[in-house]
């Protein structure tokens, strides 16, 4: 008999993360570990099944994509932006970019995500990196952002309505004197004439994902 899934259980949550995913170390980042998917449609049909759902959203969390690589890969080489601040990493995903702040010293790392595997995925790859973050699956976009925080974001402006709603808050963000990365490969709905590119990265990816073995990747500052 399948197991049922229940994202909103941790122990539920991990247990189905550490049957589906392998330990591997994205190839921008590599002195970062995460459990990721080899293939997208294994785990996205085993979410399906488990859950006894069809038409889920794709499991984000099990891949690095490649704007939370280049914003992870710009943090770790500029370690002083997050030293000793609070971070709070948007729509974080597998965790790659919070754990990322959390070896250059920030003082505290909030990774939020509404997708309860991807909160799991956080806490497993946190510890497995020998790191501390908190989590939460709330959805903080309509709130007021911390003020004095680094916000990062990455791969969250391929839905109009999500990236309007991002997009509000960076604004939100940079009133409350917040300092903002985002990790973006130029996306569908990416303003990029709202922000200012920092570095630009080649990032290997999955080409079942992306359509390429490399994708051009900007890291953006707001």
């Amino acid at each position: 008999m399948t197991a049922r899934l229940d994202p909103a259980d941790p122990a539920s949550a991990e247990r189905f993360i550490l049957e589906n995913t392998k330990p591997i170390a994205p190839p921008l980042v590599a002195e970062i570990t995460l459990r990721l998917a080899e293939e997208s449609l294994p785990i996205w049909q085993k979410t399906e099944e488990e859950l006894g759902e069809l038409n889920v959203p794709p499991p984000f969390w099990a891949f690095a994509w490649a704007g939370g690589q280049a914003v992870s890969r710009y943090l770790l080489d500029n370690p002083e932006i997050c030293r000793g601040r609070n971070v709070l990493d948007i729509g974080a995903g597998s965790g790659l970019s919070a754990i990322a702040a959390a070896k250059t010293g920030a003082a505290h790392v909030l990774a939020v995500d509404i997708d309860g595997l991807a909160v799991a995925a956080c806490a497993i790859n946190a510890k497995a990196n020998g790191v501390a973050i908190e989590t939460t699956a709330a959805d903080l976009l309509s709130t007021e952002p911390p003020a004095d925080s680094v916000i990062i974001v990455g791969d969250l402006f391929y839905e109009r309505e999500l990236a309007e709603r991002v997009t509000r808050y960076i604004g939100r963000a940079k009133e409350r004197g917040c300092s903002i990365f985002i990790g973006d490969p130029r996306r569908s709905y990416f303003p990029q004439d709202r922000f200012t590119p920092l570095a630009e990265y080649q990032v290997p990816v999955t080409r079942e994902l992306e359509d390429y073995d490399i994708k051009r990747t900007t890291v953006w500052g707001a």
